[in-house]
């Protein structure tokens, strides 16, 4: 496959990841020498997922920490989607830092997610699969972006035209990764808007926590280990959870769950209140992620050292 040109004009490099989706494959263009990750889905798969999920990058085109999507179409037996080459996953940054993540880190990717899927519920979507795995880094100048991707399981929400909200329902199979999905979800809910943030929320105790309390549950198949995961968290308190941490998340968390099916989530609220905790700390918004610090430290240890022993506060800047 590593011969083959996409699109005429994209060459194959290798295989970089893959599952019951497709196979993703790092390439370049010919012309111009760009990287670029093209997704191939097999075009006997049910459902069909690449046509629709290329679709949905044409339409949030242009939103900070939206990959850019360069060709869709079908090449022999595979549906192949062409889009910008990115960095490395959360989940691999966080397993890098040996599942530690520090709170100035943890609080500069929340201002970042929870702005990710402002603009994705703006353009009338929700994800529908939050998790560390489907937020990934910039390359290159973006380094400092964090992106959302894998839009296969989004779901229109809302009307284009009328903002009609879709309507609720229940007996619902669980769509997304059970680890991060919502109570609601887990209950057979459609999801909504505040079903993402829930996920958000689980994501950011994750990272502080190095882990979240209904991993590792032992069940006989999958179905059984999903409601497992949902009895889990239907009966822990959100203080147990958020037991160790700075209050903000629990309170994040009971903002979440307040919300109602159709309601719209108060962003500018939630990042505020991340905001106030990122200044009380003391915290520089420079981008100083613990995974560019460890990236630096095998450079030069000692210029990290120094760079990173200073803790005055220069205000809350907005990420790019």
């Amino acid at each position: 496959m590593s011969s083959k040109l996409i699109g005429t004009k994209y060459r194959i490099s290798k295989r970089v990841g893959g599952g019951s989706f497709g196979e993703i494959y790092s390439g370049d263009c010919i012309l111009s020498g760009e990287e670029v990750a093209i997704k191939f889905e097999s075009t006997q798969a049910r459902p069909q997922q690449l046509f629709y999920e290329s679709t949905v990058y044409k339409l949030l085109a242009g939103g900070v920490g939206i990959p850019s999507i360069k060709w869709y179409g079908v090449e022999g037996d595979c549906n192949a989607m062409v889009i910008e080459m990115l960095g490395k996953s959360l989940e691999d940054l966080f397993i890098r830092c040996q599942r530690n993540f520090s709170l100035k880190t943890v609080l500069m990717i929340a201002d970042q997610l929870i702005t990710r899927i402002e603009y994705f519920h703006m353009k009338g979507f929700v994800h529908r699969d939050i998790k560390p795995d489907n937020f990934l880094v910039g390359k290159g100048n973006n380094n400092n972006s964090i992106y959302i991707i894998d839009y296969g399981l989004s779901k229109k929400f809302r009307d284009h035209k009328t903002l009609t909200h879709i309507p609720y329902k229940d007996g619902k199979t669980l769509t997304g990764t059970a680890r991060y999905a919502s109570i609601n979800t887990h209950n057979g809910s459609e999801q909504s808007r505040r079903d993402d943030l829930e996920g958000i929320g689980y994501v950011l105790i994750y990272f502080l926590k190095g882990g979240l309390p209904w991993q590792g549950i032992n069940a006989k198949n999958r179905q059984e280990k999903y409601e497992m995961i949902g009895e889990f968290k239907r009966k822990i308190s959100i203080e147990e959870l958020c037991q160790g941490i700075p209050i903000e998340f629990l309170r994040f968390l009971e903002e979440i769950r307040r919300l109602g099916f159709e309601e719209k989530p108060h962003y500018t609220v939630y990042k505020q209140l991340f905001k106030n905790l990122f200044i009380k700390e003391g915290f520089v918004y420079d981008y100083e992620y613990d995974w560019t610090i460890k990236n630096r430290q095998v450079i030069d240890p000692d210029l990290c050292t120094k760079q990173c022993s200073s803790n005055s506060s220069q205000g809350f800047l907005t990420p790019k």
